[in-house]
């Protein structure tokens, strides 16, 4: 066995770990959703409710990731509906810039918050684990997706405006107590890893494309 066998199609999209990966993200996607329920009530009882959808940053980038990789495994072709593939390319793109951004993030801002004086317990480590893997993951499944360069643009737009709406209009993801006060540079750095995702995103699919 060898690494490249491991990141060979016929392993990554093998029904056995498709299933495995399915028993892994939808319970997780839904509980990290549950794991939002305090900030989303919060946001229903003191913001517009257009804003909700901008709250469960993770948990929808998980979502959108299990939803391409479950289409690809039920209907690995282009269907013959130009929109159906257009909304494929859409969701896959999705999929895997929020998942590389917010795998990222999450990891970056826990470690910062330790650097400034949080002490990390286990669920900032099941935390760590789980949101590198989900980066990882998109970034690996990348090249057996079909979406494009306009699907890319729409995914970076709404990552886009989802950073604008969590950081005008306060949002964003909890933070540690330790960097309540460094607001702006977080916020900066959630911009500057939407870029990088983007392109990370871009260099996956499209440098290195489907190949055994």
């Amino acid at each position: 066995m060898t690494w490249r066998w491991l990141l060979s199609r016929g392993f990554l999209l093998h029904p056995k770990l498709l299933w495995l990966m399915m028993i892994i993200y939808i319970p997780g996607t839904i509980y990290g959703y549950y794991w939002y329920n305090y900030q989303l009530e919060l946001t229903w009882n003191t913001h517009p409710h257009w804003q909700l959808p901008f709250v469960p940053d993770s948990p929808t980038a998980s979502l959108f990731f299990a939803a391409a990789v479950l289409w690809l495994w039920i209907s690995p072709g282009a269907s013959r509906h130009r929109w159906v593939n257009a909304v494929r390319g859409v969701v896959e793109a999705l999929g895997v810039v929020t998942s590389v951004k917010y795998g990222i993030w999450a990891t970056a801002i826990i470690f910062a918050g330790q650097a400034q004086g949080d002490i990390l317990v286990w669920q900032d480590w099941m935390l760590i684990i789980g949101h590198t893997a989900m980066a990882v993951c998109a970034l690996v499944y990348a090249r057996f997706f079909t979406f494009g360069g306009m699907a890319l643009l729409a995914a970076a737009a709404w990552t886009f405006l989802n950073d604008t709406v969590d950081y005008t209009f306060g949002v964003y993801p909890s933070l540690p107590l330790q960097l309540r006060d460094d607001l702006i540079a977080v916020g900066s750095f959630t911009f500057l890893l939407t870029a990088l995702s983007v392109l990370s995103a871009a260099i996956a699919r499209f440098r290195f494309s489907y190949r055994d």
